[in-house]
């Protein structure tokens, strides 16, 4: 099958950019795909472009995105800001790049470790306050996230950040500690904003010791309590880093719920 792979940039900064990976097709739904690595510049997309590849193989286009990291003018607000803004391109040069082919009406997320707090929270969008970095403001071009599904995903900060998970990551990420800053903390986690309808679906092995299973277990619980349609997929004898193998069976899970949400 031929893949088209197009790059093109959401801003100024290296770091800004998409990778496209486009099969044939006139009409295409998109899955944006975000790395993971504790938000810190030594990784990058190139963890998540064996994904994108792989989903193209299911007659979507994937949208590997890269963003500003810690330690390359990322934390905050402007990690939050660019993964938004990588998504609402999508509608503009993104379209300009597929030649016109992107379906944007159905567009979910997939996101691993970092990647998904980030996809978790981009399906939150609707319900962060007006003005702040990510949030939808009138008549600006929007790229709604119907969905997201988060691989072994860092959903509670607050809880992420006094456990110190990632050697302090989540306090690097947010120039400060949870205590210190609620406002912020509020805004950036995807556990203070469940009760507007978000659908996530949190993917999490249960052998992991990179980001523990209760990052999950408490999002999802909070999430059903409100009312919101989210699910936890636990998986047995999984770690962390087998979820984003596309030859195990654990990624196998993470593309099937996507491709539900598309």
């Amino acid at each position: 099958m031929k893949v088209d792979i197009r790059d093109y940039s959401y801003g100024p900064d290296p770091s800004q950019k998409i990778r496209l990976f486009l099969p044939s097709g006139r009409y295409l739904t998109v899955v944006v795909v975000i790395h993971g690595g504790y938000w810190r510049s030594i990784y990058g997309m190139e963890l998540a472009e064996p994904l994108g590849y792989d989903l193209t193989r299911y007659g979507v286009a994937a949208a590997v995105i890269e963003y500003r990291r810690v330690g390359d003018g990322g934390g905050w607000p402007t990690t939050l800001a660019d993964v938004s803004r990588a998504v609402d391109s999508l509608a503009g040069a993104g379209q300009d790049v597929a030649d016109g082919r992107l379906s944007l009406d159905r567009v979910a997320a997939v996101g691993h470790s970092a990647g998904g707090h980030l996809a978790a929270w981009l399906a939150h969008r609707g319900s962060l306050r007006a003005g702040t970095a990510g949030s939808v403001a009138p008549g600006e071009t929007h790229v709604p996230i119907v969905g997201a599904v988060a691989q072994a995903g860092l959903l509670d900060l607050v809880g992420a950040s006094i456990e110190r998970l990632g050697n302090g990551a989540v306090t690097a990420l947010m120039e400060g500690e949870a205590r210190s800053m609620p406002q912020r903390y509020h805004h950036a986690s995807p556990l203070a904003h469940v009760g507007d309808g978000a659908r996530v679906v949190a993917v999490h092995g249960d052998a992991d010791d990179t980001v523990p299973l209760s990052q999950s277990e408490r999002y999802v619980e909070a999430a059903q309590r409100a009312g919101d349609p989210a699910s936890l997929i636990v998986l047995p004898r999984t770690g962390h880093f087998e979820l984003i193998d596309v030859r195990h069976p654990a990624w196998d899970v993470c593309r099937s719920q996507v491709l539900r949400m598309v």
